[in-house]
This record gives C-alpha cells, structure tokens and sequence, in this order.
C-alpha cells in the first residue's frame, strides 16, 4: 500500500492537470509556447502516473476497472466486480 502523501500528491497532480486543461487546450491552439511555459509544471497530463484507487500501487494498474492486479484478483474472488468470475474448465 502506497503511502498517503503519496496518494495525495497524485490526486493534487490530477486537480491541477483538470483546473488548466481549457487554459492548455487554448494555448496549445494559438501556439503560444512562452504562454505553455508559465504554468505550473503539474498542469501538464503527461506527469500524472496511473495507481490503483484503492491502494495507490503504481505498478501492475489495468485501465478498465482502475485498479491494481493484485487488488482485481481479491475483489474478483470475493466476487465483488460484477460480470467477473472465477475460470473454470
């Protein structure tokens, strides 16, 4: 389990990426790199790192359901994701 600071830091990274995106987007459009440049460093998307909603692991994260593998085998086996089960042959 991640640490709390760092979940944090990457919920604070994703509120700032969505409060310039329409700033960005315009910017972008009209070509004014020196514009880009004065914001912030963590307006940017491409500094946001996927991690599991429910534990903050950055590593092994399937985009479908936002979580960890390791998480998604637990839920899946308590059958706690609808439409997952358990193969069986």
């Amino acid at each position: 389990m991640a640490k709390e600071s760092i979940k944090a830091r990457e919920r604070k990274k994703e509120a700032t990426v969505a409060k310039y995106a329409v700033k960005r987007a315009a910017l972008k459009a009209a070509g004014d790199y020196v514009g880009l440049d004065k914001l912030p460093k963590n307006a940017s998307p491409v500094r946001l790192h996927n991690r599991c909603k429910l534990t903050g692991r950055p590593r092994g994260y399937m985009r479908k359901f936002g979580i960890s593998r390791v998480t998604f085998r637990e839920l899946a086996s308590q059958g706690k994701i609808p439409g997952i089960v358990k193969a069986s042959w």
